[in-house]
């Protein structure tokens, strides 16, 4: 579906989960709601959806709702990575969290199931299988993160119905100077393959705990843009960080700038 303007995803955690809050965030134009479903339990979760669900339809605007799953990752009290030691192309991606994650967020309705971790198409259809076979009609979100994912983009891309650029793993695969160009790269193949593309990680990680973006962040949302994003996603800035309204206030004037410079560019709606 053709739009006019980029999406801005938000993730919805303790800071910004509360009806008030998200009544902000809506009228600042966030489009999307994501969980990070490596964080919280599912009660928190639940609370955050029916939050949104109720804002939403008092705004009457349509708000969907991406359940980003944890995949095979190591975790530490602060970030997750891949867990590489111990999962290997042709095992089953999701885990057993991942699978009691996802009949949780099908119960609630969610319309994006994100997988991460992907590195090969049968992920893709692995993750689409268990939805279907749980009942639910949820898209799949294909998370590229790694090395592998982007050598292998256009069979995963074919296989999603919307790819998310998830641009703190992959940073830990390739080397980070190469990031931008992948980036370009990927974006430029889902615009081709008529997919919706999220860009993702650390947009405006300073709004952590500033209420302003940095000169460098506000180039970066403005540079996926350029190149052809149909969205661009805060995480921290809005789950956990102090100005979580600002923060899609300040990413909703970016893209609008950003976009005046582009008229005419075709847009994909999650």
């Amino acid at each position: 579906m053709a739009a006019s303007r980029s999406q801005i995803v938000a993730t919805i955690g303790p800071k910004s989960g509360t009806p008030e809050i998200l009544r902000e965030m809506v009228r600042h134009h966030m489009d999307v709601m994501r969980l990070n479903l490596s964080w919280g339990t599912h009660e928190e979760h639940a609370s955050y959806i029916d939050a949104l669900r109720a804002v939403s339809a008092d705004a009457g605007v349509r708000i969907p709702i991406i359940l980003d799953l944890s995949g095979p990752r190591k975790q530490t009290d602060t970030e997750h990575h891949f867990d590489a030691a111990n999962h290997h192309d042709g095992q089953a991606l999701l885990t057993k969290k991942d699978m009691d994650d996802l009949r949780f967020g099908l119960s609630k309705g969610v319309e994006y199931v994100c997988v991460s971790y992907v590195g090969r198409k049968e992920d893709v259809e692995e993750a689409r299988s268990a939805i279907r076979a749980a009942g639910g009609s949820a898209c799949v979100i294909a998370k590229i993160e790694r090395k592998c994912a982007v050598e292998r983009a256009d069979e995963i891309i074919a296989a999603s119905d919307a790819v998310m650029i998830g641009r703190g793993d992959l940073g830990h695969e390739v080397p980070i100077e190469q990031i931008p160009f992948i980036e370009r790269e990927l974006i430029e193949k889902c615009n081709r393959a008529g997919k919706p593309v999220i860009t993702a990680t650390q947009m405006m990680l300073s709004m952590l705990t500033n209420p302003e973006p940095t000169r460098a962040e506000v180039t970066d949302v403005a540079y996926a843009i350029g190149l052809g994003s149909d969205a661009v996603m805060l995480s921290e800035e809005t789950a956990r960080g102090a100005y979580p309204i600002e923060a899609v206030t300040e990413m909703e004037k970016i893209v609008l700038e950003a976009e005046a410079h582009l008229p005419g560019r075709e847009i994909h709606l999650l």
